[in-house]
């Protein structure tokens, strides 16, 4: 309709209905780019690393195997996805990628140095030797994402359920398909060197071998600048910046802020007690006119409720941050206008009320006023757009200045509406964030004992997730990134992902180590081959979060950024400081 009218005025659409809106078509979008560019990325990756189209087409039909088993258990249970928990497609695609990737890199390794078992004995073996590593990175990674089930917001608790769903499907469908289809496939020899594909990962063995003592200052230091990040971590955000600025909803979202009043609706509801029966006075009254006052609406109209309304109407027309504000007193000021300037009286307001169409009651009057409930309602909308707003900090300054300077008591007002709902969510993120990511490293921790047996290689293995995710959070902190609905899943999303390629180094170096019996040895050995897994996993994770700065939807693409650098330094301390710590702590002798 708005096109007919492009060639003859400036048009735009904007509105709570149309946020809503543009949320699910913008995410919508990034479930089919994200999926395309996955593919794309994993195609090319994929090819590079195994230089073969059979291992292309194994970990490819594998996720395709793996999201239409999880997306039809969802729809058959009637699981909506949100703009949040959409999410857990990709990561699933991810995650099914990266254990793929692990199960074939061993599967060559035993290639390379069995080359005379048969193609049955070393799916066996690769299926054995990868079952238990695997099992523990799906439990550790399901307790990443099971702890944002403390969240106090359900579409975050949704999608720590999804992704633990996943997680357990995928795991169950890994190690059935893939040794199916491999056992279907004959031997025959490898096109890519597998001996000469690890250059980056060893050099990283000989950095840690000859800079440890760097590796370690450059943790203190990256912690330290990380805790004093998270300390400046804030919570405000708004709609308007959830958009790119050339999108048909930021304009119409900035236009009707800047010109029109404002786009974030907030409410202050005042509460009155009962009116008194009618005076004698206002009966001889009501008797003159031919009135006779019998209900409660027809004296409800006093000079305490107007006086109160007109003055909170005021004074919420004087904060920093309020645009238009309406309400009763609207009305009657403008009345008074017409009036030439007189106010009327409560009894000529009362009866104006009582003479008034039931539909101008309807739409003029109803919206504002409660006669039943004793209540009156003043609307007003937010400059989402002005620089430097501070919701958390606005709300409180009109709660103040409603008790302290205009007097009222608790009971007698309520602050409610969308931007109270939206700032409770906000100011949620912060201890939900905590919260979560305390139990992630709890579950973790205690995983990791399990597995090893061992407390020290347990601290071993959750220090550089540790390391990981406090630096993200920091960063965010330093850049003035506050958290949303987006970026609180980051920290627990890095230690759900990153803690795989720590359990799988730890769980290979624990067998090396038997045989080399010499700490340097079996860390140069790792670093030669399990740790070219893991590297090629985070390459891949890395990569897939990058097409999200193609999203139109601005929380996206920086959860995209963000899960990045997280992963990127997750990775580089599973292989520079987790060897470090082993080789001061010794918990393998």
């Amino acid at each position: 309709m708005l096109e007919r009218y492009r060639g003859q005025a400036t048009v735009h659409l904007g509105g709570i209905s149309m946020i809503t809106d543009d949320l699910i078509t913008f995410v919508r979008g990034d479930i089919v780019i994200f999926g395309i560019g996955a593919v794309v990325l994993a195609i090319a990756m994929l090819g590079y690393i195994f230089r073969e189209a059979r291992w292309v087409a194994i970990p490819l039909g594998t996720c395709v195997y793996c999201t239409v088993v999880i997306l039809g258990m969802l729809g058959h249970a009637g699981w909506d996805l949100t703009v949040i928990s959409s999410n857990f497609i990709a990561l699933t695609l991810i995650l099914t990628i990266s254990v793929n990737i692990h199960l074939l890199v061993r599967y060559m390794e035993l290639f390379r140095d069995h080359p005379e078992k048969s193609q049955y004995e070393l799916v066996r073996q690769m299926t054995h030797d990868m079952a238990k590593p695997c099992l523990y990175t799906s439990l550790t990674s399901i307790i990443g994402f099971v702890s944002l089930v403390t969240s106090d917001i359900k579409p975050i608790i949704d999608f720590g359920w999804m992704m633990t769903l996943s997680l357990a499907i995928v795991f169950v469908i890994l190690f059935t398909f893939i040794p199916c289809v491999m056992l279907l496939m004959p031997k025959r020899p490898l096109k890519v060197d597998d001996k000469g594909n690890a250059g980056f990962t060893v050099s990283l063995a000989r950095f840690t071998d000859n800079h440890g003592v760097f590796v370690l200052v450059a943790t203190v230091a990256i912690t330290v600048l990380g805790v004093i990040g998270v300390s400046k971590l804030e919570v405000e955000n708004s709609f308007i910046n959830y958009f790119k600025q050339d999108t048909e909803i930021y304009q119409g979202l900035k236009q009707v802020d800047e010109t029109l009043g404002g786009t974030t609706p907030l409410d202050v509801v005042l509460k009155f007690p009962p009116p008194a029966q009618v005076s004698s006075e206002d009966a001889e009254l009501a008797e003159m006119y031919g009135d006779e006052p019998t209900l409660k609406s027809d004296y409800w109209f006093t000079p305490q409720k107007i006086e109160r309304i007109k003055r909170v109407h005021d004074y919420l027309e004087s904060v920093p941050g309020v645009g238009k504000v309406t309400s009763l007193a609207s009305i009657v000021r403008v009345a008074e206008e017409l009036n030439k300037g007189r106010e009327f009286d409560p009894f000529e307001l009362n009866v104006i009320y009582k003479r008034l169409p039931e539909n101008l009651k309807q739409e003029m009057l109803s919206p504002y006023i409660s006669i039943e409930n004793d209540e009156a309602r003043i609307t007003l909308r937010i400059l989402d757009s002005m620089p430097g707003l501070r919701r958390d900090a606005l709300l409180a300054q009109i709660q103040t200045g409603l008790a302290e300077d205009l007097g009222l008591k608790p009971g007698e007002f309520q602050v409610s509406g969308l931007l109270v709902l939206y700032n409770n969510m906000l100011q949620s993120l912060y201890s939900s964030q905590i919260q979560s990511l305390g139990w992630a490293m709890l579950g973790v921790m205690l995983t990791l004992w399990v597995l090893f047996r061992s407390f020290k290689a347990a601290l071993i293995g959750v220090i550089p997730n540790i390391v990981a995710a406090v630096g993200v959070l920091g960063f965010m902190g330093w850049a003035g990134i506050p958290l949303d609905m987006m970026t609180i899943m980051v920290a627990s999303l890095t230690i759900g992902i990153a803690v795989e390629d720590c359990i799988h180094y730890l769980y290979r170096y624990g067998v090396e180590y038997d045989r080399f019996r010499d700490g340097l040895k079996t860390m140069y050995y790792c670093h030669a081959n399990i740790a070219k897994a893991g590297f090629y996993t985070t390459l891949t994770v890395c990569c897939g979060f990058s097409i999200l700065v193609l999203s139109n939807f601005v929380p996206s693409i920086i959860f995209g950024i963000l899960t990045t650098i997280a992963m990127t330094v997750a990775i580089l301390g599973a292989l520079t400081l987790m060897p470090k710590l082993i080789l001061m702590w010794k918990p393998f002798h």
